[in-house]
């Protein structure tokens, strides 16, 4: 049966390339929760998994980047200072490290390997499979930010991509569904031709106590947990600049809801900080919303209505607590073993030494680096240090830096909400990374964060020049330039 989702996904995704591209914008967000689907035999490929979202990304870049006037635009934000050019200089250094570190210090450097098949394991550097397949993901991450850049600069494909967010946190909480019942009924039937990838699953864990942890589609427990906090923080900090009123008063609060109760679920330690994270976020994204609004506005009104949905939850909770103080205590237990004590666990342990051994492998390169692929941590920072150098690090997050201090127009309401929800957006999957990040590639979300504070940033200053030179009149958004 494993051929059936395979020819699904092919199916749309060529409907998408010579029909509809907005079926590749939705399809891009609903293949987020399918991370251990492999759309190629893995018998086809050396074993190598690729997931559904990074080759729709390659479609909707080829899909977009058809034309002369596209490519254009493309070449001009990868080469712009202000635009894209720290990013292309991390990604050409990242070659040039990943080409030459695995062969120049083979043999002299111990590296934790991408694929761990046992406790505490490492070895010598070596150029392996793992490199080529990094420096793809890395390659396609890079494009596709330059995508969402072309892309989001029309306000028809925005909107398409956040109502695609709304479906991405929905199969998210759909396929976490199905996971927890499998517990219950079979459903292997099911799943298993969705768990097609070639490295280890982590799918049916258990932890002290009886607790099942769930995993969607997704490799592990701790990924559907990065998985559901990433969505939910997007939906979440964006739903502002959602223009359809249904899916902004009906389908986000709806969603978000489900994917906070999700990431509980995946009992996931590093999601639960990044839940924290977030929370304290989204209280001075309301403080800040507070401190402009008007009353009898409709961001005054949606501020009450918020406000007195929270403290409803918490009047619920505290007087639930009082009255049946026990009712809470497996949450205590559960909350105590996965993070009060998660400094005592052999996972801890071992994670621990895969970011020692990494950062003592970018000083044995003489903070050069060992290439994409070349060794795993358990922090995103050291990942991304140890695999391309200390150069490597100071592009990339220079160029994630330069993205959070892009600013749009006020007066563009809908533009200006993009960039504030973005930057709210980023610090919670920060803070995820550094504590579980395990490769250098950022990533389809962040490429997705990246390339669209981009497009926000440009369209709304070139909206505000236009205003001023002119008489007000509709723009033609595709011909702006980076």
């Amino acid at each position: 049966m494993d051929f059936i989702p395979i020819a699904l996904f092919w199916g749309l995704a060529l409907i998408g390339l010579f029909g509809n591209r907005s079926l590749l914008i939705y399809l891009f967000f609903a293949t987020m929760p399918f991370g251990s689907f492999a759309v190629f035999p893995t018998t086809m490929t050396m074993g190598l998994t690729f997931t559904p979202t990074p080759i729709v990304a390659c479609i909707l870049f080829l899909r977009t980047f058809i034309n002369g006037r596209a490519i254009k635009f493309g070449l001009s934000a990868l080469f712009a200072p202000r635009g894209l050019l720290l990013l292309t200089a991390f990604w050409a250094v990242a070659v040039l490290v990943t080409i030459f570190s695995p062969r120049f210090f083979a043999g002299h450097v111990i590296v934790v390997p991408m694929k761990v098949t046992r406790f505490f394991q490492s070895g010598f550097l070596q150029p392996t499979t793992q490199n080529i397949s990094q420096i793809m993901y890395l390659t396609i991450s890079v494009i596709t930010v330059v995508t969402f850049a072309r892309l989001m600069i029309d306000a028809k494909q925005q909107q398409n991509a956040l109502k695609g967010l709304c479906i991405g946190g929905g199969l998210a909480v759909f396929t976490g569904i199905l996971d927890l019942s499998s517990h219950f009924i079979p459903l292997d039937w099911l799943l298993d031709p969705f768990r097609t990838a070639s490295y280890v699953l982590m799918t049916d864990v258990t932890l002290e106590g009886g607790t099942r942890r769930v995993v969607g589609l997704m490799p592990e427990a701790s990924s559907y947990g990065a998985l559901c906090t990433q969505l939910l923080t997007l939906v979440y900090f964006l739903r502002h600049a959602i223009t359809d009123h249904f899916y902004r008063q009906k389908v986000v609060p709806v969603v978000a809801a489900l994917l906070l109760l999700f990431v509980w679920l995946s009992t996931s330690s590093s999601a639960y900080v990044a839940l924290v994270v977030f929370g304290a976020f989204a209280g001075l994204d309301f403080l800040w919303r507070a401190k402009k609004a008007r009353r009898g506005t409709r961001a005054g009104r949606e501020l009450e209505l918020e406000f007195w949905v929270v403290a409803a939850a918490t009047a619920v909770v505290f007087t639930g607590f009082v009255a049946r103080p026990e009712i809470f205590d497996s949450l205590f237990r559960l909350f105590d073993q996965l993070v009060l004590k998660k400094t005592s666990t052999s996972s801890f342990e071992e994670r621990t030494f895969w970011t020692l051994t990494s950062w003592q492998a970018l000083l044995d390169t003489y903070g050069l680096g060992v290439g994409m692929g070349g060794t795993r941590a358990s922090n995103e920072v050291v990942a991304v240090l140890s695999n391309t150098g200390f150069l490597g690090g100071l592009l990339y997050y220079g160029f994630a830096l330069q993205s959070m201090l892009r600013r749009a127009y006020p007066g563009d309401v809908v533009n200006s909400a993009l960039v504030t929800g973005l930057r709210w957006s980023f610090l919670p999957g920060l803070t995820a990374g550094i504590l579980a990040g395990t490769s250098a590639d950022f990533g389809m979300k962040n490429a997705f964060l990246f390339g669209t504070m981009f497009a926000a940033a440009i369209v709304s200053w070139h909206n505000r020049r236009k205003s001023l030179a002119t008489p007000p009149k509709s723009v033609d958004t595709q011909n702006v330039p980076a």
